[in-house]
């Protein structure tokens, strides 16, 4: 497989946008350790954008107000959303280039090719006013946000933009043999614009400023279109497809007129801290499609929208390319336990059986991550996700989890040293504990509707102690707790403004998202993710507020007070309190206690 692509457009805001040049090599080293080729890079991008939009009529400050805090430029490079979680500051734009500069250098050091963001028309608001040969399209709007406008390809100003753009991203950065970019992404308007026609001038702005380049597309949705497809010379483009894990029936040679593509999943939305994938999937479909006659696999392309989570799926998945025979599935997971834990252990390996069988045994049924936490949802007795766009019900048996973690407890005590091992134990029990959301929340909802207020406050009651022992129980791993991603933002600022900025960017990624428009039309709670310190300061008061209002119900007679909750979710992005970055407790006791309240 010549192509082993990573990195969703998304990773550089739900992984961290704020991580320093530590936290960047050490990915970088995994994923050379693990046979990756080619990485998606957008660190420093707006720098290019900042610089050539200078050059057609802007200010400094007018691009700085536009472009988005770090956490969410990765959907202003996609043209969804602008401005929000700014303005950014020409310090904090020039440092980003500087770290995107080093990231890019050790790339190709390793011998990796850096994919970099390609210029396909984005512009800032305005431009006609500025520029009145340059016709824009109106991108309306993305779930909430309004969408930045599009610069005709066919028209004589864009090769000019685009080639601003490219010769500051070369100063800046460097240059690349790879671009990323997707046309009308996520429900854009192309208008009166043939499509085909754009995407010849698309490729054509590219070869003039990087000849022979590859353009790279994200397979989504209807990305890419035909119509795309049918304008350009298809050998020069290479698709990296987020869904071939999660639908039947896919015949991607026919789909996409026998361009070259890459094998890809989404295993991780948001950077939720929910474990699972369709890893089963991989090994049967991978296999197949690469073998198949006249196949255009190319490639593997590793996107989760954020890399934090399930250690094993960027294991096996990454595998599959130096592979030319099937995968044993169960024999591929007994070993791994073997090699993680650094011995052979029978309870280790009976643990992974089980999360085989389970969180990474679902199927191709239209998802490819499992369902989120219903601590981490919005309060409701009815809801069945965090995220709005997350599986709403159990994708397996929740009891493989909880007995994967009565083995685990099991391993012997020598192989119970390893960061590995105590990095699983915590997200078993955590995720062991989340699933247990799904059985509790019925219950209150039952007591509520009978009237019964003793039963009410006991429900409610075990509600708040399961997530009072879940931030517990996260709190003894650094990669579960709230406070690095907070001091993480506020280390890049250079005043204390600056830093109100940075933090609130950080801050409203996970829970609003963005602002009530957005927030409300979908966004909020998207990036749940279960964290020490997010768990207590922020889930756990929201569902005693909305509990509290219950209980009032029960005993008043009367309907429930409404609750604005975007308000009192923003209040807490826009609180500056700190969390502790350093672990405490004991992971194998708080372990022991979660197994023990699950029998119970």
């Amino acid at each position: 497989m010549p192509h082993r692509f990573a990195l969703n457009d998304t990773d550089d805001g739900y992984s961290g946008a704020y991580r320093d040049w530590d936290a960047y090599e050490r990915q970088i080293d995994l994923l050379a350790l693990h046979g990756v080729n080619e990485v998606f890079v957008q660190m420093g991008a707006e720098a290019a954008y900042h610089a050539a939009f200078q050059e057609f009529g802007y200010t400094g400050a007018e691009l700085r107000e536009w472009i988005p805090g770090p956490a969410h430029q990765p959907w202003w490079l996609m043209q969804n959303m602008a401005s929000f979680g700014g303005p950014v500051t020409e310090q904090l734009i020039a440092r980003r280039a500087a770290l995107g500069k080093r990231i890019v250098d050790r790339l190709r050091e390793l011998g990796m090719t850096p994919v970099l963001p390609g210029y396909f028309g984005t512009v800032p608001p305005g431009f006609t006013e500025r520029n009145p040969t340059g016709r824009v399209v109106p991108q309306g709007r993305w779930i909430g946000f309004t969408r930045p406008d599009w610069l005709d390809p066919r028209g004589p100003l864009f090769a000019r933009v685009a080639s601003a753009f490219y010769r500051h991203q070369a100063r800046l950065l460097g240059t690349s043999t790879m671009y990323k970019m997707d046309l009308l992404h996520e429900g854009g308007n192309a208008g009166d614009v043939p499509v085909g026609e754009a995407a010849a001038k698309v490729l054509a702005t590219l070869d003039d400023a990087r000849p022979g380049a590859t353009w790279v597309l994200l397979g989504w949705q209807r990305n890419p279109k035909a119509e795309l497809l049918a304008g350009v010379d298809t050998s020069r483009l290479l698709v990296v497809d987020g869904l071939s894990d999660r639908y039947d029936g896919l015949d991607r040679e026919t789909a996409w007129s026998g361009t070259p593509y890459a094998y890809g999943t989404i295993p991780n939305f948001g950077g939720h801290t929910t474990i699972g994938a369709n890893t089963s999937v991989w090994t049967d479909r991978f296999e197949a499609w690469r073998t198949k006659p006249d196949s255009a696999l190319k490639g593997i392309a590793f996107l989760p929208e954020a890399t934090a989570a399930n250690p094993v799926a960027f294991s096996l998945f990454t595998e599959l390319a130096w592979r030319d025979a099937p995968v044993d599935h169960a024999d591929w997971f007994a070993r791994y336990a073997a090699r993680r834990y650094g011995a052979p252990d029978p309870h280790a390996a009976k643990a992974w059986e089980w999360l085989r069988q389970g969180p990474y045994g679902t199927k191709a049924n239209g998802w490819s991550e499992s369902q989120d936490s219903l601590f981490t949802a919005r309060p409701s007795l009815t809801v069945r996700t965090s995220a709005s766009w997350g599986p709403k019900s159990m994708r397996y048996d929740a009891a493989t989890v909880e007995r994967a973690l009565t083995e685990l407890l099991q391993v012997a005590p020598a192989l119970r040293t390893t960061d590995a091992y105590r990095f699983d134990l915590v997200d078993t029990a955590r995720q062991a504990l989340t699933n247990r959301s799904r059985v509790l929340l019925p219950r209150i909802k039952a007591a509520y509707e009978a009237k019964d207020l003793a039963a009410f406050r006991a429900r409610a009651a075990e509600w708040r102690a399961s997530m009072t022992l879940l931030d517990a129980v996260l709190a003894t791993d650094r990669r579960f707790l709230l406070g690095p991603w907070l001091e993480n933002a506020r280390s890049w600022a250079r005043s204390d403004a600056e830093r109100a900025v940075l933090e609130f960017d950080a801050r409203s990624l996970i829970t609003t998202w963005g602002h009530r428009a957005g927030s409300e039309a979908g966004l909020h709670d998207y990036a749940n993710r279960e964290w020490s310190g997010l768990v207590s300061g922020f889930y756990a008061p929201r569902w005693s507020t909305y509990l509290d209002s219950l209980e009032t119900a029960l005993v008043t007679g009367r309907a429930p007070a409404a609750i604005d909750w975007f308000a009192w979710e923003n209040a807490w992005n826009l609180r500056r309190d700190s969390h502790p970055v350093t672990p405490e407790g004991d992971p194998v006791a708080l372990a022991t206690r979660v197994r023990d309240a699950l029998r119970a």
